[in-house]
């Protein structure tokens, strides 16, 4: 307090100089037991004043060639930090450079004598004692009256300023680092003065239309209330702008006038005159100091100072956020770029709206929606741009109470990367764009960086097919400490093996066959076409990594159209009204399904084919209904396309569970045919991975600190961790021996899936022969003639959409694979001629030039197509046998995956997830 009033005292002293003896020496403030180092002086009493050439030696060097430039506002008490600090926003702060005191403005000087009081000849009047005494006391009294109102404290609690500054000065009488009825804090070193706030808050000033234009602009777009605060943090505060020289990277605070932009951001240096964009006077403008402020915001405590959350101006968000509040995204309502959809009263709340169109962003692929809209629900892989995930929640609890900076920065990462995905996404290219006015813009800067390396590591972003060099891996070097094994290369052990070596850590691949992909494997041997002998349907492209990587590689895919005509045997089109009368009827007895498993066990669980069968025979006994042939047998053909989603007949798949991956939001948008073939991602996914090749393993052992994996050639792997993505046929056939071996419950859930498979036959023709008939549609329907024969070549695919190939394929699923699985090719692409014959029989079927049929049964390295919930298993089974083992030893793929089971998609997330799982170990 003493050190308080003696800098007011010195203030008014100095404001006391006449003037025509020129500015005042600077001067020191000494603590208690302060002494001059540079003079022989003696050890001087509190709160003593030396002139500047007795400045103590301890004090910064760069203070000395400027200290004469803030006179006694650089008085040190005791070489203290905070008088420090307000020397030094009097060199940083343009609208303070002019004042070379902090006595300005409104500050009380000594009383001068009054001429009554003295006689015409200047001689003093005569008093008494009395009066010289009370003279003398009132002069006291204002002297104390004038240390104490010279400055005042920030009224908020905590707030580590002791003597704030005014950033706005607007009003003619602002305070600046002087005296304030009450300082108004936005945070710890950013304060305004209540002249300022009357000059926008006061309907007679001058500032007030401003005030309120910013104010009907805030309440039409924005849902908080727009307060003086808000006004002066969103249109007031100055921007605070980082050297980008590389030796350099010190915050300089901008001018009031400057609006700062994403270039200026990219291109600042210090020093540099950002009206023509050229450097300004100085060589070396880099060696000036860095504000002390900036020091500050890092620590946790200035965060929880801050009285208002950060919203950002002009985001790259907005576009796809158009439907919600801007504050209650992270972003200023005050941006004409956050402007809410056209015809949106500021009446209407968006809680209430029922529906919003999706939108789309020009120029951006239409599968690409990253956020769900209000009111939006069952999208796979959306987040809600206004509410922290759990995972989020747990990775930054600190955002727990008030989400607004950790949704602003989510949100803009998030908006970039789809912006452009073919290009990693790296700190220095999202820092230009945090445009937010104040010290929290250094802030939001510091923790994009942290939620940016979160978000990579979850694969939400910087994922997919790109490639980086080594000195520019995705993660900090902390992470680059760890050797992983992965076995198998297929789509999920390649998704991982990506993943891990962008992240800069050491990743090996065994693959047993001589191929990578494990069950993604296409024909290129046709003429002009690709036919998968696996995977090539991509179902539900929005936000399917699938799109995503199609977009990196600047591939299309083929929307499959809705028209399937479904062809009897003898070559009759089936009239399409029974068509959607049986697929009604056929779904009504799934929704009873539905129904009756809600309340059963899994002790009470039935297979799904007897369940159907059951709740059939109940419905035409109950309505009396008897179904013509023709419908029976297209009930056939949709038990066996059900057959076909499961990859097994129906009598092994569970009734209560056949479905459980429903439950979760699933991928939503169009069903494409990937022309290309898979293996274009899949190799791509490879390319520059470390693969070893026929290389089978058959022992992991992790009873030790390190894991050991011993291949087929008696070949020992030693690693820190070891990731399998084997398919679940191979583990329920104990291929891989662990030791310790696994526990009950994780064999047991690896037993309660089925290991469904299908088989397909592709061939090729001399001309398209079906091109009349089925009239451009992308596939037709086998209505099977009996119930014996259901899955038996049950549908068509055109391979080529251009219509310039002759190539069809179709599958065989259900009980027909066991029909097919003792024949040769050729018997079974005798049974298919027979069919196509028939589906044609009006018409002359050529003979194929070229076929193949696919036997993953016999695979010795697959022995699958997907897995399947058997009969008394639950989707949870897919969760365990996704569970680690003590950290060391992972498991992917689509038998891991209980939200996507049974797609390359679902091997693809899997693999991303336990890359992130083990990068985080």
């Amino acid at each position: 307090m003493a050190a308080g009033k003696a800098a007011a005292v010195s203030d008014s002293l100095s404001s006391a100089v006449e003037p025509d003896r020129g500015p005042p020496a600077p001067l020191l403030l000494l603590g208690r037991r302060g002494r001059c180092e540079r003079c022989p002086c003696p050890h001087l009493p509190a709160s003593t004043f030396l002139p500047l050439p007795c400045l103590p030696s301890s004090l910064p060097p760069f203070l000395s060639p400027s200290f004469s430039r803030f006179s006694s506002a650089a008085a040190l008490a005791g070489g203290g930090a905070d008088t420090l600090e307000c020397a030094l926003r009097s060199l940083n702060d343009p609208a303070l450079r002019s004042n070379n005191t902090m006595s300005t403005g409104r500050v009380r000087t000594k009383k001068k004598a009054c001429p009554a009081d003295q006689s015409p000849d200047n001689l003093p009047l005569r008093s008494s004692g009395r009066q010289v005494k009370k003279k003398a006391a009132e002069a006291a009294d204002d002297d104390d009256e004038a240390s104490e109102k010279k400055y005042r404290k920030c009224e908020k609690a905590g707030c580590t300023a002791t003597c704030p500054v005014c950033f706005a000065s607007a009003a003619e009488r602002c305070a600046k680092n002087g005296y304030t009825s009450r300082w108004y804090h936005l945070s710890c070193g950013e304060h305004f003065c209540n002249e300022c706030f009357d000059h926008y808050y006061r309907s007679h000033k001058d500032g007030y239309e401003k005030y309120t234009a910013w104010k009907r602009i805030w309440t039409s777009n924005g849902k908080s209330e727009p307060s003086p605060k808000a006004f002066m943090a969103d249109q007031q505060l100055p921007y605070w702008v980082q050297c980008t020289k590389s030796d350099c990277g010190k915050w300089r605070q901008l001018t009031k006038e400057i609006q700062l932009t994403p270039q200026i951001a990219k291109t600042y240096r210090c020093g540099m005159k950002l009206n023509n964009s050229t450097k300004g006077e100085g060589s070396d403008q880099c060696s000036m100091p860095e504000d002390l402020r900036v020091a500050e915001v890092s620590d946790h405590w200035w965060y929880s100072m801050l009285i208002l959350p950060p919203l950002l101006k002009d985001s790259v968000a907005a576009p796809f956020l158009a439907a919600y509040y801007p504050d209650c995204v992270g972003m200023s309502p005050s941006c004409t770029s956050t402007n809410r959809l056209p015809g949106e009263s500021n009446l209407v709340k968006l809680e209430h709206v029922k529906s919003v169109p999706n939108l789309t962003v020009p120029g951006m692929n239409k599968y690409f929606q990253p956020f769900y809209q209000p009111n939006e629900c069952g999208k796979a892989l959306c987040v809600r741009p206004d509410v922290m995930e759990l995972d989020e929640l747990y990775e930054f609890p600190e955002y727990s109470r008030d989400p607004t900076m950790y949704l602003a920065l989510r949100n803009l990462i998030l908006a970039l990367w789809y912006t452009n995905c073919k290009e990693a996404l790296t700190p220095q290219k999202c820092i230009h764009h945090i445009i937010v006015r104040g010290l929290v813009r250094i802030r939001c800067v510091q923790e994009m960086e942290r939620i940016l390396y979160f978000m990579t590591r979850k694969g939400l972003i910087n994922t997919g097919i790109l490639s980086v060099s080594p000195d520019q891996y995705l993660l900090p070097k902390e992470y680059h400490n760890k050797s992983v094994i992965i076995v198998g290369a297929g789509a999920a052990g390649l998704a991982a093996a990506r993943q891990l070596h962008n992240f800069g850590i050491k990743v090996i691949i065994l693959e047993a066959k001589d191929r990578i992909g494990g069950r993604v494997w296409d024909d290129k041997t046709f003429k002009g076409v690709t036919v998968g002998r696996g995977a090539q349907i991509v179902n539900g492209c929005v936000n399917n990594p699938m799109a995503l990587m199609c977009e990196q590689l600047g591939i299309k895919m083929h929307k499959l159209g809705e028209k399937c005509d479904l062809i009897q045997e003898g070559g009759r089109i089936t009239d399409p009204t029974i068509d959607k009368r049986m697929d009604f009827h056929f779904n009504a007895i799934l929704d009873v399904v539905s129904e009756w498993r809600k309340d059963k066990t899994q002790h009470q669980d039935v297979p799904l084919g007897e369940k159907i069968q059951e709740i059939y025979k109940a419905f035409i006994q109950e309505s009396g209904i008897q179904f013509s042939e023709l419908e029976e047998k297209v009930l056939q053909f949709h038990l066996s396309n059900l057959e076909y989603a499961c990859g097994s007949n129906l009598s092994q798949v569970s009734a209560r569970s056949w479905d459980h991956n429903e439950f979760f939001a699933q991928f939503a948008g169009d069903h494409t045919l990937l022309t290309v073939g898979y293996s274009t991602v899949i190799d791509k996914l490879a390319e520059g991975l470390d693969i070893r090749l026929n290389f089978p393993v058959q022992t992991i052992d992790y009873s030790g600190e390190e894991v050991q994996v011993t291949t087929a050639d008696g070949t020992v792997w030693t690693t820190q961790k070891v990731l399998v993505t084997v398919p679940l046929a191979l583990l329920q056939k104990n291929a891989i021996q662990f030791n310790p071996p696994l526990s009950e419950k994780k064999i047991k859930a690896i037993n309660s899936l089925g290991a469904g498979v299908i088989e397909k036959i592709a061939l090729q023709f001399p001309y398209r022969f079906w091109d009349s008939k089925i009239q451009g549609a992308d596939f037709f329907g086998h209505v099977p003639p009996n119930s014996s024969q259901r899955g038996l070549f049950s549908i068509f695919y055109d391979m080529d959409p251009e219509g310039k190939e002759s190539i069809l394929m179709s599958v065989v699923t259900g009980d027909a694979v066991a029909t097919i699985k003792n024949l040769d090719d050729k018997q079974v692409l005798q049974q298919c001629m027979t069919v196509l014959r028939e589906l044609f029989k009006e018409q002359e079927v050529p003979d194929p030039v070229k076929f193949f049929v696919t036997q993953w049964s016999k695979d010795p390295w697959l022995q699958m197509a997907y897995s399947f919930v058997k009969t008394g298993g639950s989707g949870e089974a897919y969760d365990i046998i996704a569970e680690d083992i003590q950290g060391k030893i992972f498991f992917a793929g689509e038998a891991t995956n209980r939200h996507f089971p049974q797609t390359v998609t679902g091997a693809y997330l899997s693999g991303v997830r336990e890359a992130s799982k083990i990068a985080a170990f």
